[in-house]
């Protein structure tokens, strides 16, 4: 059962839990949610404020729902939830319930969605929403391997609100 901590009790390794493990990006609400798997994003601080930044490509049917709501969540799911996050990355909830295709239970915390499976959940108030642009890279080659059909992401940044652990 996930319980209610204090961020610094949550002991998360960004790096592995977003870039190796993965995350699913939830919003939307109990009418209508849609989540995503996202490999790219961080946690820090800013503007004197504990952040989560996620970005989210044009075409991605969650942002709609991200862009719509005022907060998210992203949810940590355990190594044994592999096949569900990559199957929540390739399908788009436009075509279907591909929550629950994989199996996943999408549950809700003051009205946000997340995953009941998570190990550890990051609820999110947006505070900052910017589509990012060609002439903003400093490098370019970021770009071309990154960017190769221009579908450049959204940058959202969200203060850290609550924190949950199994």
């Amino acid at each position: 059962m996930l319980k209610t901590v204090n961020l610094k009790d949550l002991n998360l390794d960004p790096f592995t839990a977003v870039g190796e493990d993965w995350m699913l990006i939830a919003a939307g609400d109990e009418k209508s949610a849609n989540a995503m798997t996202a490999s790219w994003g961080g946690l820090g601080v800013m503007w004197n404020k504990n952040v989560a930044y996620i970005v989210i490509r044009p075409q991605r049917y969650t942002k709609e729902f991200v862009d719509a709501a005022e907060s998210f969540s992203l949810s940590f799911l355990g190594a044994d939830y592999k096949d569900a996050l990559a199957y929540m990355g390739k399908k788009s909830g436009r075509d279907g319930d591909k929550i629950k295709a994989c199996g996943l239970t999408l549950s809700y915390k003051n009205g946000v969605p997340y995953f009941a499976e998570s190990d550890a959940v990051l609820f999110c108030k947006k505070l900052y929403a910017q589509a990012m642009t060609p002439d903003c890279f400093t490098d370019n080659s970021v770009i071309k391997t990154c960017y190769p059909k221009s579908d450049f992401h959204t940058l959202y940044i969200g203060e850290i609100t609550e924190a949950m652990k199994r």
